[in-house]
């Protein structure tokens, strides 16, 4: 590997060719600060507070958008840098909306902390100020661009990394804001409600739109039953809320922090997820089975994929697997199984999913979503909602011991929880789908070649005669060229994995928002999916299939995986989306 040495702040240091001078910076042990950087979605140079001395150059230069160089001489804490630093983060601060006491991201706002590190005086610049109306038209983001630092974050991965381009920089100069094309609404936009531009915003200008209220007014209400059930993937990022480290499972304090909250019963949505495993494998065993069903199949799971479907392959959602994802299933099974075994009027019932992602407040919304007669899910929270109401009841998160999911319908097999991760669902389905097939057990049910980050995973997997060409993508970008292929007739594959979010929940559009300076050396997606791989390798349930209360759940109700009940209550319909 070709390497170049230079000194940073005196210190001499050898980093990989090609590296920027941030880079090197932090592998000589030196930390500069950034708001627009974030590694592999922005290093558009845009906000310049990453500036530094380099010795020969005539001005400061962006640390993030300068290739280091052999025997460069970089000072990154120099008066002339530090007063730079400081001056741009107030310019910037001169026009922003300043209500930090009230704003979602106060204490985990990266201009917050910018300006408390360069002791910045938020009143320094006065003048004009831009301020626009809050823009909350839609069921799952709130954009408020009064809060806006036009990092350019949210664009970039809007365009690059989902291949949406539902927003943009409007107008020019000192007038430019993020929004729309012909400042359009999210909800009259080819907008996809994957949340991922949220996710990467270091401000407020971004935000879920909450549920809290909502839900506390479920759990205020005498009259009503109220059911929580938690996604995969919030267990592993929920504990980053609490100041733990990334990439702890922190379930059982989850479940004790629910129940404390008031929630009559507390379930793992890891259950449907099971249920889902058995609906969506009985329905590739048949489309494999049958001459002339249509292949590949793709899993139905991720409700920004299926919008995006809906809007960008209208004509190609005859490939997608007709089941509900496991967040509907729940909802459908609580408010007819449930409700029927223990004798409550599902009218009374509300179901608050807890999960990873935004676009799941857009999901619940979605029509032939009722099995009952009734909405499956009242209400959605993301991992950081429950964070703030956790918080909010004085509950000491830290200090909970671990509870468990309620009965009767508390366990899940660890098939259910890779579900968090990319490439989870394949795995999950072929752990049942092979032993359905070949008719034994598998004697390795890890399927290594479907795990990890990487954005577009292959693998062929043989059943008896049938060789099974898998596919896994993550990221819409990723999924469209998928999708090219599909569309083109020259796919090669049988069944194929699409999550809308890189890397899968886990780092899903409602999970902590993580600062630049930790996203940029720690990949979230890998140590949150550790946890949860950690967890199915020591699990004694592994499979779908084998979970008693999914045994009971068709033995007592459903009769059978893809009967004419589990249609009706497990599966969906899709339609073409206008994109306005």
């Amino acid at each position: 590997m070709d390497t170049v040495t230079l000194k940073i702040n005196g210190k001499t240091v050898s980093v990989p060719k090609g590296s920027t001078i941030l880079e090197a910076a932090k592998i000589a042990g030196f930390e500069i600060p950034t708001l627009c950087y974030l590694k592999g979605i922005c290093s558009d140079t845009n906000c310049r507070v990453c500036v530094v001395e380099v010795k020969g150059a005539r001005t400061l230069v962006t640390a993030c958008g300068t290739q280091a160089a052999e025997g460069m001489e970089v000072l990154t804490n120099t008066p002339k840098v530090k007063a730079s630093r400081k001056m741009t983060v107030e310019l910037i601060l001169s026009n922003h909306d300043k209500r930090c006491l009230s704003c979602v991201r106060s204490q985990n706002c990266e201009l917050q902390k910018l300006s408390l590190d360069l002791d910045c005086d938020a009143g320094h610049f006065q003048g004009v100020q831009n301020m626009f109306p809050v823009e909350d038209s839609n069921p799952f983001i709130v954009r408020d661009n009064s809060k806006c630092v036009l990092c350019r974050r949210c664009v970039n991965t809007c365009h690059q990394i989902q291949s949406v381009g539902a927003i943009g920089a409007n107008s020019r100069g000192f007038t430019t804001y993020v929004g729309c094309a012909f400042d359009k609404k999210l909800e009259n936009v080819p907008c996809v409600a994957c949340g991922q531009c949220v996710a990467v915003c270091p401000v407020g200008a971004l935000r879920e739109k909450s549920s809290e209220e909502r839900v506390s007014g479920f759990i205020a209400d005498p009259d009503l039953f109220v059911i929580a059930g938690t996604a995969p993937a919030v267990r592993v990022a929920l504990g980053e809320e609490f100041g733990m480290s990334v990439g702890n499972n922190v379930e059982g304090k989850m479940v004790s922090a629910l129940k404390m909250l008031g929630f009559n019963n507390v379930f793992d949505v890891d259950l449907t997820a099971d249920l889902t495993i058995m609906e969506e494998g009985t329905e590739f065993i048949g489309r494999l089975q049958t001459p002339g069903a249509v292949l590949p199949m793709i899993t139905s799971c991720s409700p920004a994929w299926i919008r995006f479907m809906e809007l960008y392959y209208p004509d190609q959602l005859g490939h997608l697997s007709t089941c509900k994802s496991p967040q509907q299933m729940f909802g459908a099974v609580m408010k007819t199984y449930y409700a029927q075994k223990m004798g409550i009027d599902p009218a009374k019932i509300r179901v608050v999913s807890v999960m990873p992602c935004i676009a799941k407040k857009y999901e619940m919304t979605r029509a032939d979503q009722s099995a009952s007669g009734y909405p499956d899910i009242d209400a959605v929270i993301t991992t950081r909602e429950l964070a703030r109401m956790i918080k909010s009841a004085g509950i000491d998160f830290n200090a909970l011991k671990n509870g468990k999911f309620d009965n009767p319908l508390g366990k899940a097999s660890s098939a259910g929880l890779i579900f968090g991760a990319t490439g989870g669902v394949m795995e999950a389905a072929l752990r049942t789908v092979a032993e359905v097939v070949l008719g034994n057990p598998l004697e390795n049910l890890d399927f290594h070649a479907v795990r990890g980050v990487t954005g577009i995973k292959e693998t062929t997997v043989t059943l008896g005669d049938i060789k099974v060409n898998i596919c896994v993508a993550s990221g819409l970008a990723n999924a469209r060229k998928i999708m090219d292929e599909v569309k083109a007739g020259t796919s090669p594959y049988h069944f194929i994995e699409i999550m809308s979010c890189p890397g899968g929940c886990v780092k899903g559009g409602g999970q902590p928002q993580r600062p630049a300076s930790l996203q940029n050396q720690i990949d979230l997606r890998l140590a949150r999916a550790k946890a949860i791989y950690k967890s199915d390798k020591a699990a004694k349930l592994r499979k779908s299939h084998e979970n008693p209360v999914i045994k009971t759940l068709y033995q007592d109700y459903f009769g059978a995986p893809g009967s004419h009940k589990a249609h009706k209550a497990l599966h969906t319909s899709y339609s073409k989306k206008d994109k306005f």
